[in-house]
Formats: C-alpha cells, structure tokens, sequence
C-alpha cells in the first residue's frame, strides 16, 4: 500500500513539473501605447508614461530609462522594398 502511495505522489510530482516548466510561449501584450514606444520608458510600463525625453515616471516615481526598441520615424522610411 506504501508503494502505491508513493507511486502516486511520484507521478503527481512529475505532472506538475513537466505541465508548469513547458509554458514558453511569450505573453502578447499590447505594445502600442506611449508606455512602449516613447524614446524613454518606465521600467514597469506604467500605463501612460513615457516621454521623448529623460525623466520620471509620474505613475510610480521610477526614472525613465532609455527604450532599446525605439524606431524614429526616419529609421521607417528608410526601408527598401525589393524591385
């Protein structure tokens, strides 16, 4: 009876790590407000924050840090459609 016990305690263990470690789907988050496009970005992406140039956030107090995937809108047009 034991042995059955901890069979099941076991596979209920193996479940739950291979169902909770296989998630590496990424979260698709709504990126298109000021919080992810501005020059400078809070780090914790406080809805409406966000500037075009080194500050605070006014939400939670952080200091702006400078977005790595900010795209001037001269970086846009420059792209070359094939001919």
């Amino acid at each position: 009876m034991k042995t059955l016990f901890k069979n099941i305690a076991y596979t209920a263990v193996l479940l739950t790590l291979v169902t909770s470690c296989g998630n590496t789907k990424e979260h698709n988050h709504n990126q298109a407000g000021v919080e992810h496009t501005a020059q400078y970005v809070c780090p914790m992406h406080c809805e409406g924050s966000g500037s075009d140039s080194a500050g605070q956030c006014p939400v939670c107090g952080m200091d702006y840090i400078k977005n790595p995937d900010y795209k001037t809108q001269d970086s846009t047009q420059n792209i070359q459609t094939p001919q």
